[in-house]
């Protein structure tokens, strides 16, 4: 490898190399210790320092120097892990430099030449290298490193590297961690100690940072049950964010079969690099932050102060800008951020360049003023270029600007939304339900409407100091406002702001009026589950109860699951959605249910509710730290994920009456998931000593259940027809009523310091642990009763098989074809080249000669559907043939391989005589993994297979049902038997015995045509005696028997065998039967494949 020129001072230093070549301009040397007379001491002493030092010598023992005459002063320009490699530089220097350096006069000269001429050797070849670094020769070496160590395919990209120490039981080994796409990789060598280990990113169940006595600060990684510690990282928290960024990209990548088709950064897997994960993770913190699109990016930050006019000073923060928004975050501890869409940015001026202020005027009579903006001028610049807004006179201000403009925004947006609606106005409900069923009265001044007309006014006052709309300042005493609960009239209008539904209506407008045309009539699993929970959706409620409600909820829930089908509808939407329409118009609520789905509460809402999962495992994390007397008094803490399972899929709308329910749904839009873990925690706060005194988990259960039937909300001003009643009414003396704006209250006081940032990085961690948790728990419900011990270990190369498919492109038939809805033995698929590969490491016959092409036709035989993918199922079938099966069953495998696709019948007959018990102690299980499947419930696996027999036996194949084969497939089929017994010790009488069946099989052949001709001779000519000959003398592989041509009068006339006649013809050899039922060391096969999976 050419190296980029660096200095190599060499008087004095120490003897590490030993020169084996040289001439007047360069030395070709050797390390010491390596290659010849190595090994000893100084092998050690000199291997342990190179490593340490993350000198490329250890991978690359030679290289070669130039130098000039009388200069003590030499350059380091090329490398060579081999001898041959570094011979090959050698000569090409030789060759292409050697002869142009005598034309030079001076020394100078020529090292100038000699290190362009290395430069552009590099620049060439790095035209077409991965490597995209900020130090690119650094990155090259370490390259080097990474491949020679690991012995990783060429496609495996190398992300970055650390120095690190690996503690390997109490002592550490100094060594380097490298992160690539898929794995995580470690090596260390102290005094001749090899400390080397692989770990994919798909296998980690737990990713943290941790400290004890011995470690001030490691992270700790828990990959197939074993622990790995690293520590003395020189960036320890650089680090670890990027193996999290790591770990959940190859999780949403393997496990939830995502293609990150509007993520360009992590499109490819062969591309990833540092900075486009750290760029990702940037962009992903700025829109749950802003509660922006998905497709909004992080372009520009700037550092300024933002006047605050209603407290009259400065705040110190940051400017966001993205493509479509302008957002500020303060960094003084104010709390105080704005959202500007740069749709509402009627003017940018630049009134003060002393000040280097930017003054944007929006819509409303407002404007934003920034100032001492280091580079204000490209600010300006960037904003008008996005807003079209040319700068106005400066005599003209703001209010006046946005006055002149907004008529024009209204007509265009009112056109706009008129046209979107024109052709489904009469379907699509534009008043919230509330309004309808529950109009308010202004004239009634009973004391809770009064005290909402307070609220009213509050907001009232925050809209005119803090403005009103998506440009609104929003700070401490929002959500104050918030706590104290939302006006029933403003409920709607606050939940789309806070929420950034707003952003995705005024974006698309007439999107979801379409969606309601597309989707209305159309029938399917998703349309008939909605259909079934209708009207169990708030039926307590009027609105819920009339056709208006119920058509309303069902065209947004199917609207939806048209929009979003990877989700399409799950239980808990229904009841969200029906309280979104009690607020929200149909629209609106359509919207703000893409917002919780697919922004707020991501996974939530699938057949696997990973993220309610994962959130509830860090609600766990939390209560170990703020309520560490439930964690000693309670040894299971499962008990709290299960009681709280509902709390987080519903918003505790399903356990709250609905007129308190509603003040959590406002924290929540306003602050997230950290509104549920906080009310949760405050939940088991307020009731911490009735459940210490519990006695078992359904007494726990109870005192929740009460204790949420007296929380009240004293300020609501519904009526009782519309307030939703308690589920139990027993005992309710003895409870005293809890009111919902206290509980939420004292949730922030208490619990309020939980910071959104580390609530996200709690997630990050727990989702590999609930994902790997799933993952086993129902690999255990399918096979763990029928598996033996001694075969649990070969699950992971079978595992990884399929992910092997997945690592390197985005495009695999595989992934791209994921039906997560399939059963569980037919959800996960192999592409022909993934299923060929693994049929060649698990294939009985060893020795083949033409395994390639065996697995070609065995991939073409068992895709039933003929779509280029085979299942499992379809995979266990084949395998369950081939190592269990009848010489019978063996040799209708072989039969029909060889049969035109048309000719071919279900291959699911093949195995209706299947051994169950073997297969499902021995076949089954060991496959299991290869197809990594979502846990829906538990599984009865001999139940399943019971129903799987039941289908085979309806459809079992008689061998009189199969086709002739002709003649030009039974000379392959006669190949492929040759092939078979390549390697086996009985070789030569195998290639007897066959040579005899076809010698056999066509006389039969010629004899039984002779005789259906009257008019033909009654002698007959014995066929080609090379058919019968014995391959003795022949090489190594003989041929297979030449097949007699046809005379030619008859050569029109093609002859073809029934399988009735050679499965009687090969039953005659004792030896072939003996071949085809010698039993099959399942085991070894598959640890054979485990050590050679990656390397195929």
């Amino acid at each position: 490898m050419w190296l980029k020129p660096e200095e190599v001072l060499l008087k004095n230093a120490f003897k590490l190399w030993v020169t084996e070549k040289s001439n007047d301009y360069f030395v070709l040397q050797r390390r010491r210790g390596y290659g010849e007379g190595g090994g000893g001491l100084t092998g050690l002493l000199v291997g342990t320092l190179d490593t340490v030092l993350d000198s490329t010598a250890k991978v690359a023992p030679f290289r070669i120097l130039h130098q000039t005459p009388d200069s003590q002063v030499y350059w380091s320009i090329a490398c060579g892990a081999t001898r041959e490699e570094i011979n090959q530089h050698w000569e090409w220097l030789l060759q292409n430099i050697m002869r142009t350096l005598s034309v030079f006069d001076s020394s100078e000269d020529i090292t100038s030449f000699v290190q362009g001429k290395i430069r552009g050797l590099i620049a060439e070849e790095g035209k077409v290298s991965l490597v995209q670094e900020d130090d690119p020769e650094k990155f090259r070496e370490a390259l080097l490193r990474f491949e020679k160590w690991f012995g990783l395919p060429e496609k495996e990209k190398l992300v970055t590297y650390y120095s690190c120490s690996y503690w390997k039981g109490r002592v550490p080994c100094q060594g380097w961690l490298y992160l690539s796409t898929n794995f995580l990789s470690f090596y260390s060598y102290l005094l001749g100690s090899e400390v080397k280990f692989i770990v994919s990113w798909d296998e980690i169940w737990k990713l943290e940072k941790s400290s004890n006595v011995i470690l001030a600060e490691s992270i700790h990684v828990v990959a197939g049950g074993e622990d790995h510690y690293f520590s003395m990282f020189l960036h320890l928290n650089e680090t670890f964010l990027l193996m999290e960024q790591l770990a959940d990209y190859a999780v949403r990548r393997l496990f939830d079969k995502e293609t990150f088709q509007q993520e360009p950064a992590l499109a490819d897997p062969l591309q990833i690099s540092k900075r486009g994960l750290e760029t990702h993770a940037r962009n992903e913190q700025f829109r749950a932050f802003f509660r922006l699109p998905r497709e909004e990016n992080l372009l520009e930050v700037y550092e300024s102060f933002l006047w605050v006019p209603f407290s009259h000073f400065n705040t110190l923060g940051k400017i966001c800008l993205s493509e479509s928004y302008l957002c500020f975050a303060s960094q003084d501890g104010s709390q105080c951020y704005v959202i500007v869409p740069i749709r509402e940015v009627v003017s940018v001026e630049k009134p003060d360049s002393s000040s280097r202020a930017v003054t944007v005027c929006v819509r409303g009579k407002r404007a934003l003023r920034f100032s001492e903006v280091r580079d204000y001028e490209r600010l300006a610049y960037g904003i008008r270029r996005r807003c079209g807004a040319a700068a106005s006179p400066m005599h003209i201000t703001a209010g006046e600007v946005s006055l002149a403009i907004r008529p024009l925004i209204e007509d265009f947006t009112e056109e706009a939304l008129m046209v979107g609606q024109k052709s489904s106005s009469k379907a699509v409900s534009t008043e919230a339900l509330m309004t309808v069923f529950h109009p308010q009265d202004a004239e009634n001044l009973d004391p809770k409407m009064l005290k909402e007309k307070m609220k009213e006014q509050s907001w009232n006052i925050h809209f005119s100091e803090y403005g009103r709309g998506m440009s609104m300042f929003r700070t401490k005493k929002t959500r104050d406002l918030i706590v104290r609960g939302v006006p029933e009239f403003l409920r709607g209008e606050l939940w789309l702001l806070f929420s950034g539904a707003v952003n995705d209506m005024a974006t698309h407008p007439g999107y979801y009026s379409e969606l309601v045309e597309q989707s209305l009539g159309t029938s399917t699993l998703a349309t008939d589950e909605i259909e079934r929970d209708l009207h169990r959706s708030l039926p307590e409620h009027p609105a819920f109860q009339s056709d208006t409600g119920i058509s309303a909820l069902r065209r947004v829930l199917t609207a939806y699951a048209y929009r979003n089908p990877k989700i399409g509808y799950c239980q808990a939407m229904n009841i969200l959605t029906s309280v979104l329409l009690l607020y929200a118009k149909e629209e609106e609520a359509f919207w703000l249910l893409v917002a919780v789905c697919e922004r707020m509460l991501p996974d939530y809402f699938n057949r696997r509710i990973i993220g309610a999962l994962v959130d509830q495992a860090v609600f766990e994390e939390l209560i170990r730290e703020q309520l560490p007397q439930l964690t000693e008094h309670t040894t299971d803490m499962t008990f709290f994920s299960s009681v709280s399972l509902s709390w987080f899929l519903t918003l505790f709308i399903s356990v709250l009456p609905i007129e308190s329910a509603v003040n959590v749904v406002d924290c929540f839009f306003y602050d997230g998931i950290k509104a549920i873990l906080q009310l949760g925690l405050a939940v088991l706060d307020y009731n911490v000593e009735q459940l210490l005194a519990c006695r078992d988990d359904a007494e726990a259960v109870t005192i929740l259940n009460k204790f949420f039937d007296s929380v009240t909300n004293k300020d609501s001003p519904l009526p009782a027809t519309v307030q939703q009643a308690p589920v139990s009414n027993n005992d309710r003396t003895s409870h005293p009523k809890v009111d919902i704006t206290d509980l939420i209250r004292e949730a922030y006081e208490k619990y309020g310091d939980i910071r959104s940032e580390e609530v996200e990085s709690m997630r990050r961690r727990k989702k590999l642990f609930v994902i790997q948790t799933l993952e086993d728990t129902t690999r255990q419900n399918v096979v763990i009763r029928a598996l033996s011990a001694s075969l649990w270990g070969s699950y992971a190369d079978l595992q990884r098989q399929h992910f092997l498919s997945c690592y390197w492109t985005m495009n695999s038939p595989a992934l791209l074809h994921h039906d997560p809805s399939l059963p569980y033995l037919e959800q996960y698929q192999l592409g022909r080249s993934q299923f060929c590969a693994l049929f060649s490491l698990l294939a009985p016959w060893v020795h083949c000669a033409g395994r390639d092409a065996l697995s070609l036709w065995a991939f073409h035989l068992l895709d039933e559907n003929q779509d280029g993918l085979v299942n499992f199922k379809e995979f266990c079938c084949g395998l369950d043939t081939l190592y269990s099966g009848t010489f019978t069953e063996k040799l209708k495998f072989l039969f029909k391989m060889h049969l035109s696709p048309g000719e071919r019948n279900d291959f699911t007959t093949f195995t209706a005589l299947i051994d169950l018990g073997f297969f499902a102690k021995h076949i089954l299980p060991s496959c299991w993994c290869i197809f990594m499947f979502s846990g829906r419930g538990k599984v009865d696996l001999q139940a399943y297979l019971k129903q799987w027999q039941d289908e085979l036996l309806k459809k079992e194949e008689n061998i009189k049902d199969l086709p002739r084969i002709n003649q030009c497939q039974f000379i392959q089929f006669s190949k492929t038997l040759y092939n078979l017994f390549h390697g086996d010790p009985e070789e030569e009488s195998l290639y007897r015995a066959v040579a005899s069946v076809t010698s056999l099989l066509l006389r039969m052949e010629e004899v039984g045509r002779r005789l259906q001709e009257p008019g033909t001779p009654t002698e007959t000519t014995p066929p080609n005696g090379e058919a019968s000959t014995s391959p003795e003398g022949s090489s190594d592989t003989p041929s297979p028997p030449s097949v007699p041509e046809p005379n030619s009068h008859r050569q029109e006339v093609e002859w073809s065998f029934a399988f009735e006649q050679i499965l009687a013809s090969l039953l005659n050899e004792p030896i072939l039967v003996r071949f085809f039922e010698k039993p099959v060391d399942v085991q070894a096969r598959l640890e054979h494949a485990k050590a050679t999976q990656l390397k195929v």
